[in-house]
């Protein structure tokens, strides 16, 4: 059959994303037998025209979306990028018939929604490079479909999914020929990274998280020698800016520090980073053995310092861990993001100086502090619960496409907004996500990539805002 794959991202702040799922599906559509094609829209200038000119060449037999992203999960200034399906589908139906199929995280979070406003055939739920070859084969070949585990769709104007469970990983690690699927260089000078994942399922049970929901909540791990042939495949194809995109990289602990001993033990010269961190799952050990592999940034998502808005969470530690994590960081020369997300159930103005107390206290200069307000609400989640219980959420799980963010009753949305604000002017490594959209950061990417920077791109927060703010910009 002939196969179109279309990654229908076009998001790049703070840096484009590699789209890893979407690879990893082509290569394996490839080895099933089928003639594929990835089209990515991330830098096409007229992506409508690029899609007509690609269906023209390909005359696929079936098309499959990639969606990463509903929206950008930013309550200050909200995008919701699965309006861009709309012209995507009606470009497609304008010229074949074919069935379309959507694929990707998003869809793993809102199948049933993004069906309807898309108004194709099938959905996969599972993971991708499982299921969409299974789909092919029994469209070729005329079998039930609807039998395939990971499929959803929608009959007589009702959802069907089949949930059966598929597994990705049977103790390898995947990593796809990018160069055979996309322009590589195009993200490389953009200071994107290579994702790569040694993971899938989460243990955790954080209230606003959809992981548990797109992978599952048993571990699928890939054994650590996997991983480092991996890491050894990317380094040999001049790709040395890996990030570790597991959703918690250092949970397992172990898995996590045999992952990083084996890296270090094989000497293999690259640029390391993970922006998932727990602070429950930090030590000394953990930061030497991310040392000796060649980490140059990690992040630690640790959310707020306040006990009672990480219990209000379900985060699954407390203040202590996150003041201990901070003490171990400071041991150790690694540069290190703190991500917070302020405006959770109870948080108020004293929750958030809490918060703030501990960036000011605890955050080193050279490090930097990011800070995002509000929380983004999906279906299914027990943050969602809560809203309805609150009284803050009224809306219909189908009418949450639409972005709809969760602030805490008890907040003055204002006024915390404004204490950011002047917490931001003063602290240079501060960041917020007003800082990470800039429409011309990915300009400020291209120009640094030449000067010689390479990813993390936050370490020079500090010298970016100063720089910024000495030719009059208040970013």
């Amino acid at each position: 059959m002939n196969v179109l794959i279309v990654v229908t991202n076009r998001y790049r702040g703070p840096v484009p994303v590699i789209p890893l799922g979407a690879c990893l599906v082509a290569e394996a559509v490839k080895k099933a037998g089928h003639r594929v094609r990835l089209l990515d829209l991330m830098f096409e200038r007229e992506p409508v025209r690029a899609l007509e000119s690609e269906l023209h060449t390909c005359d696929p037999d079936v098309v499959g979306l990639s969606i990463r992203n509903i929206d950008n999960n930013d309550m200050q200034q909200p995008v919701a990028f699965f309006k861009d399906l709309t012209s995507i589908v009606r470009t497609i139906r304008g010229r074949t018939q074919t069935p379309i199929v959507l694929g990707g995280a998003a869809v793993g979070v809102m199948p049933e929604e993004l069906l309807r406003h898309a108004g194709v055939e099938w959905a996969i739920l599972g993971d991708g490079e499982v299921v969409f070859p299974q789909l092919l084969e029994a469209i070729s070949k005329g079998g039930k479909v609807r039998e395939i585990p990971g499929i959803a769709w929608l009959e007589n104007d009702v959802f069907r999914n089949n949930t059966g469970y598929t597994a990705r990983f049977s103790g390898g690690c995947p990593v796809p020929d990018f160069y055979q699927w996309i322009n590589v260089q195009a993200y490389l000078s953009r200071l994107s990274t290579v994702p790569i994942q040694t993971k899938l399922g989460c243990h955790f049970k954080c209230i606003y998280c959809t992981y548990r929901k797109i992978e599952g909540h048993d571990y699928r791990l890939c054994n650590p020698e996997t991983v480092v042939d991996a890491v050894r495949y990317l380094a040999s194809r001049g790709l040395r800016d890996i990030e570790f995109v597991d959703n918690v990289f250092n949970a397992p602990y172990d898995h996590a520090l045999a992952v990083c001993e084996g890296i270090a033990r094989a000497q293999l010269n690259v640029r390391l980073q993970s922006l998932e961190l727990n602070p429950y799952f930090l030590d000394d050990a953990l930061l030497t053995a991310m040392e000796n592999a060649g980490f140059v940034g990690i992040g630690i998502t640790v959310e707020s310092a306040s006990d009672v808005v990480l219990k209000g969470l379900n985060k699954g530690f407390t203040a202590k861990d996150v003041y201990n994590a901070a003490r171990i960081v400071q041991q150790h020369t690694l540069p290190c993001l703190w991500i917070f997300m302020l405006g959770g159930p109870g948080e108020t103005k004293e929750t958030v100086q809490e918060t703030l107390r501990f960036a000011e206290q605890f955050i080193r200069p050279k490090d930097v502090a990011f800070f995002n307000i509000g929380i983004r609400v999906y279906p299914g989640t027990e943050l969602e619960q809560i809203a309805r219980r609150e009284g803050v959420l009224t809306l219909a799980p189908a009418a949450m496409l639409e972005p709809v963010f969760y602030i805490s009753p008890a907040l003055d949305l204002n006024r915390v907004t404004n204490t950011m604000h002047n917490v931001l002017t003063k602290h240079m490594n501060y960041i917020s996500s007003n800082t990470i959209s800039l429409p011309f950061l990915p300009m400020l990417n291209r120009i640094g990539y030449k000067f010689g920077i390479r990813p993390p791109l936050w370490k020079h927060t500090r010298s970016i805002r100063r720089g910024l703010r000495f030719i009059g910009m208040d970013v």
